[in-house]
């Protein structure tokens, strides 16, 4: 009786190890949609974790210092976030604010395939970029000197 009580304690345990293991990052950062749009929005990232996440596998990376090179992403789709700040077809471009202050306008159509990053290369990018992270704009239709680290708000522009 009592060994099979210490092998379920040690299943559950387990168990628990796991299932904290495959648990996202505990981050406290939060991204807002504003703008043109319909109902305002933002987002922490643990609901970020939540969505269902996008990969993009072996994206280009123009870089404007440094070698060029490929890259694998995984996060929630820039049009997924859109669409829950109810955002129209009609806009043209959005402003991307990073949290240095560092601000870039993208077209509509280079946004196309954009995710909000929260891992690069299967790693977690607070933990393997923490100066760059905890989540980047990974926009696969312009040059990674484009992207935006720590991107704060997407503001929608018409």
């Amino acid at each position: 009786m009592k060994k099979r009580l210490v092998t379920k304690l040690i299943i559950l345990l387990l168990v628990a190890n796991i299932a904290a293991c495959n648990a996202g990052p505990k981050v406290e950062w939060e991204l807002s949609i504003s703008g043109a749009v319909s109902a305002p929005y933002s987002i922490t990232y643990q609901e970020l974790l939540d969505l269902d996440q996008t990969d993009l596998e072996d994206v280009f990376m123009d870089k404007s210092v440094g070698e060029d090179e490929y890259g694998s992403w995984s996060g929630v789709t820039v049009d997924h976030l859109l669409s829950k700040a109810d955002v129209g077809p009609d806009y043209v471009t959005i402003t991307a604010v990073a949290a240095d202050g560092y601000v870039i306008e993208i077209s509509k159509e280079e946004l196309m395939g954009s995710i909000v990053a929260l891992k690069e290369n299967g790693e977690w990018i607070h933990k393997i970029d923490p100066e760059h992270g905890p989540i980047r704009l990974v926009c696969p239709q312009i040059p990674a000197n484009r992207w935006v680290f720590q991107v704060l708000e997407l503001q929608v522009n018409k």
